[in-house]
Protein backbone atom coordinates (compact mmCIF):
# COMPACT_ATOMS: atom_id res chain seq x y z
CA UNK A 1 0.00 0.00 0.00
CA UNK A 2 3.39 2.68 1.19
CA UNK A 3 4.34 1.92 -2.22
CA UNK A 4 1.36 2.44 -4.29
CA UNK A 5 1.08 5.68 -2.51
CA UNK A 6 4.65 6.75 -3.62
CA UNK A 7 4.32 5.77 -6.87
CA UNK A 8 1.03 7.97 -7.17
CA UNK A 9 2.99 11.12 -5.66
CA UNK A 10 5.75 10.34 -7.80
CA UNK A 11 3.41 10.42 -10.86
CA UNK A 12 1.82 13.98 -9.43
CA UNK A 13 5.14 15.08 -8.98
CA UNK A 14 5.96 14.46 -12.55
CA UNK A 15 2.70 15.77 -14.01
CA UNK A 16 3.18 19.15 -11.85
CA UNK A 17 7.01 19.76 -13.15
CA UNK A 18 5.91 18.95 -16.67
CA UNK A 19 2.97 21.55 -16.40
CA UNK A 20 5.90 23.66 -14.88
CA UNK A 21 7.83 23.62 -17.68
CA UNK A 22 5.49 24.08 -20.21
CA UNK A 23 3.91 27.10 -18.45
CA UNK A 24 8.12 28.41 -18.47
CA UNK A 25 8.19 27.86 -22.00
CA UNK A 26 4.97 29.38 -23.21
CA UNK A 27 5.88 32.26 -20.84
CA UNK A 28 8.85 32.56 -22.63
CA UNK A 29 7.44 32.04 -26.10
CA UNK A 30 4.98 35.05 -25.62
CA UNK A 31 7.34 37.41 -23.77
CA UNK A 32 10.03 36.31 -26.90
CA UNK A 33 6.95 37.23 -29.50
CA UNK A 34 6.56 40.66 -27.44
CA UNK A 35 10.02 41.27 -27.98
CA UNK A 36 10.21 41.06 -31.50
CA UNK A 37 6.73 43.12 -32.07
CA UNK A 38 8.49 46.00 -30.17
CA UNK A 39 11.31 45.70 -32.18
CA UNK A 40 9.58 45.53 -35.47
CA UNK A 41 7.73 48.75 -34.36
CA UNK A 42 10.89 50.61 -33.01
CA UNK A 43 12.73 49.81 -36.62
CA UNK A 44 9.76 50.52 -38.62
CA UNK A 45 9.93 54.42 -36.20
CA UNK A 46 13.49 54.71 -37.21
CA UNK A 47 13.04 54.26 -40.79
CA UNK A 48 10.08 56.78 -40.59
CA UNK A 49 12.24 59.08 -39.02
CA UNK A 50 14.54 58.45 -41.75
CA UNK A 51 12.82 59.46 -44.69
CA UNK A 52 11.12 62.47 -42.90
CA UNK A 53 14.66 63.90 -42.29
CA UNK A 54 15.52 63.38 -46.18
Amino acid sequence: MLLMHEELARARMRDLHRDAVASTRARQLLAARRWQRRSERAALRARLAQNAIR
